[in-house]
């Protein structure tokens, strides 16, 4: 399904319109950033009984605005072993592809503009969900390449953890954004929107295993307690971004709150109908963005109540986590969707597709598990040949 605007003709009008729809776009993400980082400060504040940001402007609202101005004239320090083009070029290669996935994610519905209508969305490509899939495997790249060219062990360090844990924990993601395609038979942001109109959100249809696999796996990919091992500051200072300084290491904390504002938008998209709110007469064209912002505060409080309350994870628990809970989990539950619909189309009982399925996983489960204890023994013995030897 194509934006209407595509229908007008590229004239001069409608160029100016993408322009400022890439504005407006590009000012909802820095407004947000700054929005998030004082909500967050504020909300954990409170959950700790203290004050939080109070002075720069009203309730503190300004405190983020003023360290983004410090961290723009402070000096910009170049260690002396780092790789000097890649050092520079990092950040950016961190904080282009948490905008460019934004940039697919519909905030509201059809709007009219000097009498073009257009979607409330940057854009809406056919293969959005492929695009937004690229964008999240590139925005590795940015940190991994950080660690290595700071010339610093502690970056090194950080860098190969944030590659790791994003390639483990990407794979469970893509599965469960596959899940929801699945069911809306379509790659567009859009289309998908569509397929759970009426309140028949995919969290409905899936179940809530694809939901939280997205949300523990986003949340890992993004770095957010308590997955940040990347950056645990008792173990590697400040990880990647140990040798950055000034206006570089602002990027990489912008790219970071940018990922936490994306992941939420995305889970929103996928599985809460995005857009889709109750319906109200006055001002139709409005209420679309209201209930994506509504629904999109609700899941940046929630991040920062996870960032509040747990703990973070020991390395070996995070790489079990993804690779022996949310892998095999979000795999059975895409193929047991996967054979439902098969079965219905083939006009099989669904209780006999549910139960095969379920017997099915049972088996490959309890298979994964030998194989692991056997590996486990396996690696036990040899070491303590070694220490005999």
């Amino acid at each position: 399904m194509g934006d209407p605007l595509l229908s007008s003709g590229v004239d001069l009008v409608v160029v100016l319109i993408v322009i400022g729809k890439l504005l407006v776009v590009f000012a909802f993400m820095m407004v947000a950033v700054m929005f998030m980082v004082w909500f967050e400060r504020k909300v954990i504040s409170d959950m700790q009984s203290r004050i939080g940001p109070a002075r720069a402007g009203p309730w503190g609202m300004l405190q983020t605005l003023a360290d983004g101005i410090k961290l723009f004239f402070k000096e910009d320090l170049l260690p002396r072993d780092a790789e000097r083009r890649v050092f520079r070029l990092a950040p950016y290669l961190s904080v282009i592809p948490a905008f460019a996935s934004f940039a697919i994610i519909p905030l509201g519905g059809v709007v009219s503009v000097a009498g073009h209508k257009t979607y409330v969305q940057l854009a809406d490509p056919p293969v959005g969900i492929l695009f937004l899939l690229a964008m999240s495997s590139v925005a590795v790249y940015g940190v991994m390449l950080a660690g290595w060219s700071s010339g610093s062990k502690y970056p090194l360090l950080g860098s190969v953890r944030a590659s790791a844990q994003m390639v483990s924990y990407e794979t469970a993601m893509n599965l469960a954004v596959v899940a929801a395609v699945l069911i809306a038979g379509s790659l567009s942001t859009r289309d998908i929107i569509n397929s759970q109109a009426t309140w028949n959100w995919n969290l409905w249809q899936l179940g809530a295993v694809p939901f939280l696999v997205f949300l523990v796996a986003g949340t890992a990919e993004s770095n957010r307690p308590p997955f940040d091992l990347v950056e645990a500051e008792q173990e590697l200072v400040a990880g990647y971004a140990t040798e950055y300084s000034s206006i570089r290491f602002a990027i990489f904390y912008l790219a970071e709150y940018m990922n936490v504002i994306t992941i939420s938008a995305v889970a929103i998209t996928l599985f809460l109908g995005g857009t889709a709110g109750p319906h109200i007469g006055f001002a139709p064209s409005i209420w679309p963005t209201v209930w994506f912002l509504v629904k999109l505060l609700v899941f940046l409080f929630c991040y920062i109540w996870l960032r509040a309350t747990l703990p973070r994870l020991r390395y070996d628990q995070l790489m079990d986590l993804g690779w022996k809970v949310l892998i095999p989990l979000a795999l059975f539950w895409l193929l047991l969707i996967a054979a439902l619909r098969v079965g219905r189309d083939a006009g099989w009982k669904t209780i006999y597709v549910f139960l095969g399925a379920i017997v099915i996983g049972f088996v490959g489960w309890a298979a994964l598990g030998a194989a692991l204890r056997i590996g486990a023994r396996t690696a036990e013995a040899a070491r303590t040949e070694e220490v005999v030897v």
